[in-house]
C-alpha cells in the first residue's frame, strides 16, 4: 500500500512549521527556554503571531511539532508490515520510522531531543505525544493479530514496550551527544524485549 502524496498546502504547512522550528531553536541554545518569548520567535521567523498561532497553540508545541507525525508514520508502517512477520519485527521496523527523520538531520533532532529532554514542560508534552502514538499502535497491533485492545492486555503491553524501547534510545543517544548509533542501540533494545513480545499472543 503506498502513501498518499503530500499536497501543496500540505508542504507549505510543513515549511512555515519547521522554519518556526528553526527560529525557535536557534533562540533556544542561546537564551535558554524560560528566556524565550513568542514574540521573539516569530520576529526571527519573519512571520505574524496570529500565523504563529494557527500552527502552534503553546511555546512547547512549536519544538515538540518536530516530532508529532512520528506516531501517524509509525503506526502506518505497522499497517503495511508483512503478516506473516513476527509481533516484535514489525515493531521493530514501526519505530525505526522515527529514528531514521532523526537521523536524516541528526543535528537539528539531536538539539530538538537534549532541549526536550532536559525542560520539564517540553518533555511533559513529549509524553503526552507519545501517549497517543501509544494509543495509534495499541489500535493497529489488535487489528494486526485480531486483538480487541479493549479485553486483551497484550496490545497495549506490546506498544508500550516498544516505545519504552524508542524512549531508551532516544536518551542514550542524547547522553552521547549523537557518538552512539540510534539503529544499533535499538536493535540491542529490541533484541531484550523480543522474547516477550513474541510469546504466544505475539505469534
Amino acid at each position: 500500500m503506498s502513501r498518499p502524496e503530500v499536497s501543496m498546502a500540505e508542504r507549505k504547512r510543513r515549511l512555515v512549521s519547521d522554519e518556526l522550528t528553526e527560529s525557535a531553536l536557534q533562540l533556544l541554545a542561546v537564551k535558554g527556554y524560560d528566556g524565550v518569548t513568542i514574540d521573539e520567535i516569530v520576529a526571527a521567523a519573519g512571520v505574524s503571531r496570529r500565523t504563529f498561532f494557527r500552527y502552534f497553540a503553546s511555546k512547547e508545541d512549536v519544538v515538540v511539532q518536530f516530532l508529532v507525525d512520528m506516531g501517524s508514520d509509525m503506526r502506518a508502517e505497522l499497517a503495511e508490515r508483512p503478516v506473516d512477520e513476527s509481533t516484535s519485527q514489525a515493531l521493530l521496523h514501526a519505530v525505526r520510522i522515527p529514528l531514521h527523520a532523526c537521523a536524516v538531520d541528526s543535528e537539528r533532532a539531536l538539539r530538538v531531543v537534549r532541549l526536550i529532554l532536559r525542560t520539564p514542560a517540553l518533555h511533559a508534552r513529549f509524553l503526552e505525544r507519545q501517549a497517543h502514538w501509544r494509543d495509534g499502535l495499541t489500535t493497529q497491533l489488535g487489528q494486526r493479530l485480531g486483538l480487541a485492545p479493549e479485553t486483551e492486555l497484550y496490545p497495549g503491553l506490546a506498544a508500550g514496550m516498544a516505545l519504552t524501547a524508542f524512549d531508551a534510545v532516544l536518551r542514550r543517544w542524547c547522553d552521547s551527544d549523537g557518538a552512539e548509533d540510534p539503529a544499533a542501540l535499538l536493535d540491542e533494545a529490541f533484541a531484550v524485549i523480543a522474547p516477550a513480545l513474541d510469546g504466544a499472543a505475539g505469534r
